[in-house]
């Protein structure tokens, strides 16, 4: 399984759109998500103070697009992440049924993530 961070309303659109379709879709070329041991430290940094995230959990082989793991973007990992760890990117839209579950993704009320129980 790998994961992917996002909002309850650009997964609500994805619905109605029949893909899942990130920004960096469009800027990047690619979806950035992570392992279950990078998800964490991923919401920590590049989520920290948001509301209204929902974790997309997805199964690989169902993927209708590429998925290709590389370093991160931009090259050094985020904290909690040991360097040289490859990253899962999605080379084009995530097909709704490789998303096998939808869990809120809320921080608790010191403002941290913590992988959801009923994963």
């Amino acid at each position: 399984m790998i994961f992917h961070i996002t909002s309850r309303t650009e997964w609500e659109e994805a619905q109605q759109r029949g893909d899942y379709r990130a920004e960096s879709l469009a800027t990047e070329g690619f979806i950035h998500c992570s392992t279950p041991s990078q998800v964490l430290p991923v919401a920590e940094n590049f989520y920290k103070g948001q509301s209204g995230l929902i974790l997309l959990i997805i199964e690989p082989t169902l993927l209708s697009s590429t998925l290709k793991w590389e370093p991160p973007s931009g090259g050094t990992p985020p904290a909690g992440v040991p360097e040289g760890d490859s990253f899962p990117h999605v080379y084009g839209p995530i097909n709704l049924n490789a998303v096998i579950k939808v869990l809120d993704f809320e921080p608790n009320t010191d403002g941290m993530f913590t992988i959801p129980a009923n994963l």
